[in-house]
């Protein structure tokens, strides 16, 4: 069962990256027969795969075309940001009322430590990419770092809710990449610095901030013709 898994994780990955680097198209059937052989594995794992994207809103099941790739996020980018905003702040601000909650009873949470190294491998790798211009690994980067902001608020509510437009945040990430990334990335040390500190307030604006120059610069990058 493990292997099963697995290779439904990995051809699901699969199939994200092709939609979201543009190499399967806003509209394109996606016959489980052909994606089979694309991906040299079963129809089972397909057909799984496909349930997942469709849950992360890259996929759309229709009924007489079958599974077909979702249209592109840019006509949704103004609502998707306006949600990302109110959600992602309210995330840290949780996540830094929880630190300061911490902080103030000397607890010790073994799943906060675990989250927050994973945080700081993620912050360094992304580090390592930016350096090495390997930009297009830094959408699946960013995508983890906002997942890992969401689980330290301990909001199962507020990780099922991001879960649900991850697919077409990192979809629009991607569109925007070579010129917001770099800007985006030390972003993120600036709220889990406030989010360490227990700054609530502090916290809840870096990262509305953050989502908010994603915003201004993504529509910058779409209007200007000579991007």
């Amino acid at each position: 069962m493990a292997d099963a898994h697995d290779g439904q994780h990995d051809v699901a990955a699969q199939i994200r990256t092709d939609i979201i680097k543009g190499r399967l198209e806003p509209g394109a059937k996606l016959r489980e027969v052909a994606l089979a052989e694309r991906y040299e594995v079963s129809r089972i794992p397909i057909r799984e795969a496909l349930r997942a994207l469709e849950a992360d809103g890259l996929v759309e099941s229709r009924k007489y075309s079958g599974s077909v790739v979702a249209p592109s996020p840019a006509d949704d980018a103004e609502d998707l940001f306006e949600i990302r905003i109110v959600l992602e702040s309210a995330t840290a601000k949780r996540a830094a009322r929880r630190a300061a909650g911490l902080s103030a009873s000397g607890e010790h949470d073994v799943r906060w430590s675990e989250i927050r190294a994973e945080i700081n491998e993620i912050l360094e790798a992304g580090d390592a990419v930016i350096d090495q211009e390997r930009f297009e690994d830094l959408a699946v980067l960013n995508m983890r770092f906002h997942f890992a902001i969401a689980e330290l608020s301990g909001s199962l509510s507020f990780v099922s809710l991001l879960r649900q437009i991850s697919g077409k945040i990192e979809w629009l990430y991607s569109l925007n990449l070579m010129r917001r990334g770099p800007q985006a990335w030390p972003e993120h040390r600036e709220i889990i610095a406030a989010i360490d500190a227990g700054q609530v307030d502090r916290a809840a604006e870096a990262m509305a901030r953050h989502v908010r120059r994603s915003r201004g610069s993504y529509f910058a990058t779409m209007f200007d013709p000579s991007r």
